[in-house]
């Protein structure tokens, strides 16, 4: 019984869903047929003419000097079908629209499943859209994603098919379709990419210009995706196999040839790293038939005279660097730190050099940044109570625990996993403040910084800072902040871009603004600048990366770093490998990264980045610095407070005394300030001694520093050098005192103008060394010499009818003394 009653309740189901299929089957098909009889089908002779494009142009950040014209040289010739190679037929039916010899212009079930799809992800992303629907597309309907233009589509598409052959549809299709660089219809394409007409087109070059239409700006040979232009080939060729189009043994022998393009044309764009950066932007805000065709006016942020007179640099020095150091390339990066607006972006040496790879952009790829990345660590370590005097060993040292700490391994164990690295002058100099290290970019107390600071910590910090790349802390470990991960030019200069504006972070940006082509505002740009680090530990960067004297023992009094008159903060980066060398640097209002190497991660010569880069960033950042509006100074910071003398910077030992230099007694609180003297027994130890001795890295640390200490005669100290006496100088019955205060004249009260001469008469055990006298509080002059008179004029103010004469004497020894009188106004 209960086997029969479910057996009706699926009948039940599957009944009722097959009444509401049925139902919405008639709907659709009413609604179709009411759209077929509204519709009138075009003249299909006059399809070109029923679209006006409208170019896109692409602005500076006045929006006066134009940059980039979209597609304002299309480029458009119509050739018979039967010139059209075989192969672009094939791998365009392939890719696009397997079925269409076989359809009626319209696959029902490829509609469905986009409709299922769209549904799932809430837009409109997939049309399931045949050649046939996509000629009506591009030649007839607007570029809006609604229901009702899609019923349009599929309408006009079914009244195509009946009235023209499926060799006219595909002929109209790869006549007008949209090729990228300016290029409409395979004729136009085959002449831009490859300088030949289509008819002359090879199998490789056929398959990868049908590639193309998909996404024309994003697989552009010519722009930075041409390893996924690439993939895309590669896939397409598959299809065709599959499909029957070709045999295996012609895909065996296609797959193993080399594409070659034509060079791109060089006219007609400035700042052409750029000009694609803001055009991927718009593609994925709009789409590319949209960007094509909607006649946009977008006004960027770059700065045209920085941007021109960066490329000029960079060429100017191409040469040199190239035959001195081994670098064929070299990319910039300027951003105003306030805004995140990007000012000058140079991707690579020459974008038109094809040989060079010149249209890749290197200020997106991911590189090792060296030493650059340290900053980053520094602030974490800060974070964590260490401070810019917090003074480490700059001693060999071996970071694996499971290594000896000489930096070999134990026997049977593997060499290469020891971890000791060399300072980039293979020098070590025993300790050195995180001031001196951070400035002198020097590595051993860099590394243990990073461990002081924590590796999640300092990779937190960097997310923090904008940096998103570095996700794999197991692979870096403490290699991180000598460069052990990789990120982007583009996001590195944005990150220093925070300590730039004062801890406050912006994204950086390519566009201000999108108006359409009747002025009418579609896109704004608003910065969402957010405070990410304490402002403190923001200006102690920054005040260490622009201490000239903290970096002269590494870099020299007058370098490539130092500008006279002028605080610049910078930081250099070079790669272990010597295959990337960088400079980022920036005052408040810019900053500007530089990097140089080669695509292909060749090493360069061993010279670091001082040599390599610094000298072209300086001439970049010196135009900036002389034309561009400046406003501010960095913040000076305030010092940090430790109660630890090892986080102060005391590395001869971590127990401290304070002694009165009078009497060489211990200090007590009568002790005044300037006579105290801070001391510590000696004992020269790594600071994980004094805070955490049972850290693995502890015996690694410890055994060079024991070792350098013996050698230079730090002996141990025991707690038997602290006296046991106390201060007996600075004491109440030791302070002087005022007995008196005599005024001439002496009257019961005084004009606010009146002149009077005070006479105090003090008594002391020692010299006095001066005697302060103040009216109501304020401070009115110092007598040094005895009898320490003073003729005060009065001078009073307001409707006061009395007023304070307050006198503060010092003895030679630091104690003092005071007494204040009222005296009465008439």
């Amino acid at each position: 019984m209960a086997l029969l009653i479910k057996r009706r309740k699926k009948k039940n189901i599957f009944w009722n869903l097959f009444l509401w299929v049925l139902f919405a089957g008639i709907i659709f098909l009413a609604f179709v047929a009411v759209l077929a009889v509204a519709i009138k089908l075009p003249d299909i002779a006059n399809f070109e003419e029923n679209r006006v494009v409208q170019s896109t142009k692409i602005y500076d950040r006045t929006g006066t000097v134009l940059l980039y014209d979209i597609h304002g040289e299309e480029k458009r010739t119509v050739i018979p079908f039967e010139e059209i190679p075989r192969n672009i037929k094939n791998a365009t039916i392939a890719l696009e629209d397997n079925s269409f010899y076989s359809h009626y212009g319209f696959r029902p079930l490829s509609f469905a499943r986009a409709v299922f799809t769209n549904i799932l992800r809430g837009g409109f992303e997939q049309g399931g859209s045949t050649i046939t629907q996509q000629v009506v597309k591009n030649t007839l309907l607007t570029k809006e994603k609604t229901i009702i233009r899609k019923f349009k589509e599929i309408i006009i598409a079914l009244k195509l098919e009946r009235k023209y052959s499926k060799d006219e549809i595909l002929n109209l299709y790869l006549n007008q379709i949209p090729y990228g660089s300016g290029a409409y219809g395979i004729e136009a394409a085959a002449e831009t990419f490859f300088n030949k007409h289509a008819k002359d087109l090879g199998m490789l070059e056929a398959i990868y210009l049908a590639s193309l239409p998909n996404a024309p700006s994003y697989f552009s040979p010519y722009g930075k995706h041409v390893k996924e232009l690439d993939s895309r080939a590669i896939f397409t060729l598959g299809r065709m196999r599959d499909l029957g189009y070709i045999t295996k043994e012609e895909y065996d022998s296609v797959i193993k040839e080399k594409i070659k393009f034509a060079p791109a044309r060089t006219q007609g764009i400035i700042a052409p790293h750029f000009v694609i950066e803001v055009r991927d932007e718009l593609n994925k805000k709009f789409g590319e038939d949209v960007v094509e065709k909607e006649g946009f006016k977008v006004t960027t942020t770059l700065d045209v005279p920085l941007q021109q007179k960066t490329e000029e640099i960079v060429q100017k020095h191409a040469e040199e660097i190239e035959k001195g150091f081994n670098a064929t390339n070299e990319a910039v990066v300027a951003l105003d730190p306030k805004s995140g607006d990007i000012l000058a972006m140079v991707g690579s040496r020459d974008y038109f050099n094809k040989d060079r790879e010149g249209n890749f952009n290197i200020t997106t790829a991911l590189r090792q940044p060296g030493s650059a990345l340290k900053p980053f660590i520094y602030a974490a370590a800060f974070k964590k109570s260490l401070t810019p005097e917090t003074t480490l060993f700059d001693l060999p040292t071996e970071f694996n625990p499971s290594c000896n700490s000489d930096g070999l391994a134990p026997q049977e164990a593997d060499q290469d996993k020891c971890y000791h690295p060399q300072n980039y002058d293979e020098k070590f100099r025993g300790p050195v403040s995180l001031r001196e290290s951070l400035a002198q970019s020097l590595n051993v107390p860099s590394v243990k910084t990073l461990y002081l600071a924590g590796l999640n910590e300092s990779l937190a910090t960097a997310r923090d800072f904008g940096i998103t790349s570095l996700n794999d802390p197991d692979r870096y470990g403490l290699t991180l902040v000598l460069g052990g991960g990789e990120v982007s030019l583009l996001e590195l200069t944005t990150a220093y871009g925070a300590f730039a504006n004062d801890a406050v972070y912006n994204s950086y940006r390519y566009i201000l603004k999108i108006e359409n082509s009747s002025g009418k505002m579609l896109y704004q740009s608003e910065s969402s600048p957010s405070e990410i680090i304490d402002k403190n530990i923001a200006r102690a960067i920054n005040d260490i990366l622009s201490d000239n004297n903290a970096r002269i023992p590494a870099f020299g009094e007058a370098s490539a770093l130092f500008f006279p008159g002028r605080k610049v903060a910078a930081k250099t980066g070079t790669t272990n490998d010597y295959r990337d060398a960088w400079v980022l640097g920036y005052t408040p209002d810019i900053v500007i990264g530089a990097w140089a190497g080669n695509n292909n991660n060749t090493p360069m010569e061993k010279k670091v980045a001082g040599f390599i880069v610094a000298p072209w960033w300086h001439e970049i950042m010196e135009y900036a610095l002389t034309n561009r509006q400046m406003s501010g100074e960095f913040i000076p910071y305030e010092p940090f407070t430790q109660d630890n003398p090892y986080m102060r910077g005391e590395w001869r030992g971590g127990v401290e005394y304070i002694l009165d230099k009078i009497s060489g007694k211990l200090a007590i609180e009568n002790t005044p300030k300037d006579f105290q003297e801070k001391k510590v027994i000696r004992e020269i130890h790594s600071i994980l001694y004094w805070i955490n001795r049972q850290s693995p890295q502890f015996k690694n640390w410890e055994v060079p520093i024991r070792k350098w200490a013996e050698a230079n005669g730090y002996y141990d100290e025991d707690k038997n050098i602290i006296p046991t006496e106390y201060d007996d100088i600075h004491s109440a019955d030791n302070a002087p005192k005022i007995n008196s205060i005599e005024i001439i004249p002496s009257k019961t009260s005084y004009g606010r103008t009146e002149k009077i001469l005070v006479k105090p008469s003090i008594e002391s055990k020692f010299y006095i060394q001066e005697v302060d006298y103040f009216l109501n509080g304020e401070f009115i002059d110092s007598v040094k010499k005895p009898p320490f008179e003073i003729l005060i004029n009065l001078n009073i103010q307001g409707d006061e009818l009395e007023f304070e004469l307050k006198i503060k004497i010092y003895d030679s020894i630091g104690n003092s003394g005071e007494k204040q009188i009222i005296l009465n106004i008439n």
